[in-house]
């Protein structure tokens, strides 16, 4: 019985992996075609092809081109708040919230030509960084439930699958959240967003996981002013 539970196990984690893997491998293509052509010259058989997967496949997981674009961290916000519930009960929102993106922000360094090129086509296709933004806030609204079930003050409207709701869902979970869960998860995503930006010009300084960790630090201690210039602050 026990092997049938590993190996079932074991079943569930590689079918995980490879979802993960033909996903990243659709969003990679589909970025560095848009970056080369244009995101109006790609298509969802010229992204599946170039991935190796069949249009059908695409559609598996995104309901239409733009959302490659668009719904590329659905998934990782998912496990961000999946592991942001389930991280250690001495550990305080904030660790929590480090540890949670820390997992998902690993493979950072190897992929920041691609986070590079992702900013560059939102930047020049307009509706495409307006949808961007709006799918940004409602992560960010999605965190902030998680945080707030976390700290004991979660809402009947919260649940972890929500992905989209409407405008007027939307506000009405807004209401029911407390002020500190929505500065926290704002807080991080700044914080994930500042670190990112930050390393990607010193990268010959440091290793972008120390850069995320100093950047949670600063946060701990409430905006410190920092040392002096020159006595090795970053």
């Amino acid at each position: 019985m026990q092997y049938v539970r590993e190996k079932v196990a074991a079943e569930g984690g590689w079918r995980e992996r490879k979802k993960r893997a033909t996903r990243a491998a659709l969003v990679e293509a589909a970025v560095r075609m848009a970056a080369e052509h244009g995101v109006e010259h790609v298509t969802v058989d010229a992204i599946s092809e170039a991935a190796g997967v069949s249009p059908r496949t695409f559609f598996n997981y995104f309901d239409s081109r733009d959302d490659v674009f668009v719904m590329v961290g659905a998934e990782s916000s998912a496990r961000v708040r999946g592991a942001l519930l389930d991280a250690p009960p001495e550990l305080s929102p904030l660790e929590a919230l480090r540890d949670a993106m820390a997992l998902e922000l690993q493979e950072i360094e190897q992929q920041h030509e691609l986070w590079r090129l992702h900013a560059e086509v939102l930047r020049r296709s307009p509706d495409l960084l307006a949808r961007s933004i709006g799918a940004h806030m409602a992560d960010e609204l999605g965190l902030a439930e998680a945080i707030a079930e976390r700290i004991g003050a979660g809402s009947p409207l919260f649940s972890g699958d929500r992905a989209r709701c409407t405008a007027a869902e939307a506000e009405q979970r807004r209401m029911a959240l407390g002020l500190y869960p929505r500065l926290a998860a704002a807080v991080g995503v700044a914080a994930v967003r500042v670190a990112i930006e930050h390393w990607c010009v010193r990268q010959d300084e440091a290793a972008f996981d120390d850069v995320f960790r100093e950047a949670f630090d600063h946060l701990a201690a409430g905006l410190a002013a920092p040392p002096p210039a020159g006595s090795g602050s970053r």
